[in-house]
This record gives C-alpha cells, structure tokens and sequence, in this order.
C-alpha cells in the first residue's frame, strides 16, 4: 500500500471516529437535559458539566454547541419569535469550550443585542459574552470593536462606548479607525476635553489624509458646539437677572464681562434668535457641530459620510 493511501485511510478513520464520538456525545448529553421541562429550556445550561462530558472533544463539541445556537436563533428569528432563552446559554457554552471561537462572538453578539424581531434584545448578555471574549483573547481588537457597538446602538452609552474603542485602539495592529470611532463617542457624551484629546492623537498619528481632514473638522466642531453651549447658559444667565432675553449676542457678550462678541472658529460672529437660540452663521463650514444649528439643518453630503 502506498504512504499516501495508507494516509487517506488513517484519515478516514479518525474522521468517521469523531463523527461517532459526536454522536455518542451528543445522546450522553441529551439523556442529561431535565425531563418534562419547556421547549424553550430543553437543554443542560452548566458549560463545566457540558465540558465534562464531552470527554475531552472540547473544540468538537463547541462547534456542534455553535451550531445548535445557529439553528436555533434561525429557527425563533424565522418565525418572528420574541423570546431566545436558549441562545446566551448556548452561546456561553459554545465559548467556554472553545474560548478562541472568535464567530461565536462575533455573530453571536449581533443574535443577542438586537431589540426583537431582529435579536434577543439582551445587550447586557452580549456584553458578557464580549468581556469574556476579551479575557479569553486580549489581542483582537474586533471584540473592543463588537462591544463598543453594543453599547452606541443599543445602549446609546456614549461614555462607555468611548472608553471601549479608546481600549481597543491600544490592541497591537488595531485598526486606526478605532480612535476616530472613541473619539466620535467622547463627543457624542459631551465631554469635550477627552473628545479634543482623542481627535488630536487621532491627527497626530494617522497615515491617511482623510482620516486627518476628519479630524480637524472634529476639532473644528468641538470647538463650536462648547462655544454655544456656554453661550446657551450665558443667555439663561442673563433672563434669570433681568426677566427678559437679551436683544443681541453684543448685549449678551456685555453682560457676561467679554472684550467683544463671541466668534467661531473662522472669526464670525455668534448669532442670537429672537427666540433666544445661539446660532452658527455659517453651519457649512461646521459639518461635524451638534449645536448652534437651524432647526431642520443637515450637514453637507460629501462630511456626512465620513461620519
């Protein structure tokens, strides 16, 4: 027999012992699932007792435990169900015997956080699964990435959300993207010193141009919004005292003790409506700013997207 046949049969053989051995896995398993139980719980939840049983087939049994979750988020997600007992468990399972399984947290995260009928609606359980997954591999940076979303989309945790994308940029070969995603959520929180911080470290080291651009529009931006908010409290500052607003933004620099009227970042003037909102003159000049815009204005299409 030649060595590459002989190779092939060995082979064989172990593929069609795995397969056995899954099998026999699989019914020992499922002759420990409680008995009588709901539909919807029919299946042993402890990962330590799973991994037990599994008789050292850990990686084996992740893949059929990821699997199973698959199957399941499909089957409830086709039939618009909106209720997914079983998916974190099975997820926690799946992880647990292979912590390295990095699609079980990838996709397992966007079966979890999503609010039905699109997923299961548990952020905070796709949040464990992540944090696990960063324990388990502290070099990926998609799962700082993975988690940072969970908290923006479905938590709208702006701070934390930075916190998790700051981290991330930090992981060995992470994608520079990352520290414009922490940054955007600094501001995104309203807190405008970590924002000027982030975007400027974002500038100083970016190779890409864009990105660059992006950055100091960034700036620019910061910039303005902290203008018309201290100018926002300043106007309420002003009714307070004299029960009425103030008739133009001179009045209010006047009575705030400033040399002269408060000017953006490209040296117009701050304008105030009659109805007491302080404005931007020009807001296409600020694509990125929060504040001080018309009601109803959106940013020009070419910075929309770099959003």
């Amino acid at each position: 027999m030649k060595p590459r046949q002989k190779t092939t049969m060995v082979a064989s053989a172990c593929l069609i012992l795995s397969l056995a051995a899954s099998s026999f896995l699989l019914h020992r398993i499922d002759r420990l699932r409680p008995q009588g139980a709901a539909d919807d719980a029919l299946f042993l939840s402890s990962p330590k007792v799973i991994q037990r049983a599994s008789l050292g087939y850990d990686g084996l049994m992740a893949c059929i435990y990821w699997t199973r979750a698959v199957q399941y988020f499909g089957f409830r997600h086709h039939y618009f169900a909106t209720s997914y007992n079983q998916l974190a468990p099975l997820l926690e399972i799946t992880t647990h015997l292979d912590p390295h399984l990095m699609v079980a947290y990838e996709f397992g995260t966007s079966f979890l956080a999503p609010k039905p009928p699109h997923g299961a609606g548990e952020p905070e359980r796709a949040i464990e699964l992540l944090q696990y997954g960063i324990q388990q591999n502290p070099d990926s940076w998609k799962l700082y990435y993975d988690l940072g979303f969970v908290y923006y989309m479905e938590l709208h945790d702006y701070k934390k959300a930075a916190e998790t994308f700051e981290r991330g940029s930090h992981v060995p070969n992470a994608h520079p993207f990352l520290k414009v995603l922490a940054a955007q959520m600094a501001q995104h929180a309203g807190e405008y010193e970590t924002a000027r911080m982030l975007w400027s470290a974002t500038y100083q080291t970016a190779q890409d141009a864009q990105i660059k651009e992006n950055a100091v529009e960034h700036l620019r931006a910061l910039r303005v919004d902290e203008d018309v908010e201290h100018l926002q409290q300043a106007v309420t500052r002003f009714g307070e005292r004299t029960g009425r607003l103030p008739a133009s933004i001179a009045e209010l620099a006047s009575a705030e003790g400033l040399s002269g009227a408060p000017v953006d970042p490209d040296g117009h003037a701050y304008k105030l409506t009659p109805e007491g909102r302080v404005e931007i003159r020009v807001p296409d000049d600020f694509p990125f700013a929060s504040k001080g815009l018309p009601p109803g204005y959106k940013p020009a299409p070419k910075y929309h997207q770099l959003q």
